[in-house]
């Protein structure tokens, strides 16, 4: 069951228009969430170039109001089991100082793209090269599992998460953010059961899962 918070943080005026839902990774970001074979060797390969590509302007996009969604989800949607955080499309690490201020000292920020973790601070996280379709860590083994601004690949989200852990869903520039779910998509889209809650705050929007008890 999804249960929609009050906003607390409106949002500004005058929010960039930057994706809509004719954008084409919009498709891209539905088909890996919910078609079997939506995540190629050819799509991967594409999407690390892409971003690659990007990497050496990613720094640029970033202003205050695209933390406030994120920021809201963190003190909001908890309270977070102990352990093991990853922050799963990391990029150049913009984000990652807010998970380990909320959630502890062991997070692992994960990207598809060297070239954007070459670029990310040394610290207060690890980094790793990963796939978020196959991730280099144990069954039930993470407690929260972040995506901001991220594909969701759900079944591996499930094998990943403890019994106890929370899956947290961040679009920073709400609907017009170029990968994009919304909250019901997302629970969708998990395998099983979830309880969840979800917002708006700023630009952006958030939601937060949980398997479902009982």
């Amino acid at each position: 069951m999804l249960r929609h918070l009050p906003t607390v943080i409106p949002a500004p005026p005058d929010r960039p228009e930057i994706a809509g839902p004719d954008h084409p990774i919009r498709a891209v970001t539905r088909q890996i969430a919910f078609e079997p074979g939506g995540w190629t060797d050819d799509r991967r390969g594409k999407v690390a170039e892409l971003f690659d590509g990007l990497a050496p302007e990613w720094h640029s996009r970033d202003a205050a109001n695209r933390h406030e969604a994120a920021l809201d989800a963190l003190k909001r949607g908890g309270p977070f089991a102990p352990g093991v955080c990853i922050e799963l499309g990391s990029g150049v690490g913009t984000f990652t100082p807010h998970l380990t201020e909320h959630l502890g000292p062991v997070v692992v920020a994960m990207d598809l793209s060297f070239e954007m973790l070459r670029r990310a601070p040394a610290a207060p996280a690890w980094r790793v090269l990963a796939d978020g379709s196959t991730l280099p860590v144990p069954t039930a083994s993470v407690a929260v599992l972040v995506m901001i601004n991220m594909f969701l690949f759900p079944a591996e989200a499930d094998r990943v998460l403890r019994p106890d852990g929370a899956v947290v869903w961040v679009s920073a520039m709400g609907d017009t953010t170029p990968i994009y779910l919304d909250a019901e998509s997302v629970e969708a889209a998990l395998p099983g059961e979830w309880d969840g809650v979800a917002a708006a705050a700023g630009w952006g929007t958030w939601s937060v899962f949980r398997r479902a008890r009982g």
